[in-house]
């Protein structure tokens, strides 16, 4: 679960001296999902302030199962956060390597199903009205 939050709270934002009333609720839905808060490796603020009279704050935030391998592991990359004042957060999640069985229909070659299958495609083809076709734009 990832995101910008817009809470403002001192468990992942070192600026800010209080706790917010929505980390609570923000803590409690992660929990019930099995989820914790992800620490980047590199960390930092997250939104760049547009005004002199705000700081730069940590919004953005990564909850992931801590068994999960990527757990602790992404990384914040402020160099590419233009035009948006938001700073990007770059996790990668490996995927299990697994053999899927996939079944498809075919169609054995030059058998009769396939002539019949070769037949009726002709004939809708065939019955397709061309009498108001002008132009290429008409088709």
């Amino acid at each position: 679960m990832t995101g910008d939050f817009n809470i403002r709270d001192s468990d992942w934002d070192p600026n800010i001296q209080y706790h917010s009333i929505h980390m609570e609720d923000l803590m409690s839905i992660a929990d019930s999902l099995d989820l914790e808060l992800a620490i980047p490796v590199n960390p930092g603020p997250t939104r760049f302030a547009d005004n002199q009279r705000d700081t730069n704050s940590v919004l953005d935030l990564i909850f992931i199962n801590p068994n999960n391998s990527g757990f602790n592991k992404h990384t914040l990359n402020p160099d590419i956060c233009l035009p948006s004042d938001h700073v990007p957060l770059i996790i990668e999640i490996g995927i299990k390597e697994e053999n899927i069985n996939i079944t498809f229909k075919a169609i054995k070659k030059d058998s009769e199903k396939e002539e019949a299958f070769i037949r009726d495609i002709v004939k809708g083809i065939r019955n397709i009205d061309t009498h108001e076709l002008e132009n290429q734009a008409d088709i």
